[in-house]
């Protein structure tokens, strides 16, 4: 399993793991907004997740 970035705590782990989501590359394509929605995702964690997208999208470039 690929390690969710640093800021993403355990809840929101959880959260985004019974949601489907096991791994960062699965949410490249996915609009975020709704993740907000799911109990245990908070804007720190929703935040680290965006900027380390935009950091893999930059090294994929």
């Amino acid at each position: 399993m690929t390690e969710w970035p640093k800021g993403v705590a355990k809840p929101a782990i959880r959260a985004l793991n019974a949601a489907g989501y096991t791994k960062l590359e699965q949410l490249e394509k996915v609009d975020l907004s709704p993740l907000k929605n799911l109990h245990g995702m908070g804007p720190k964690a929703l935040a680290a997740i965006e900027t380390a997208l935009n950091e893999s999208r930059k090294h994929s470039e």
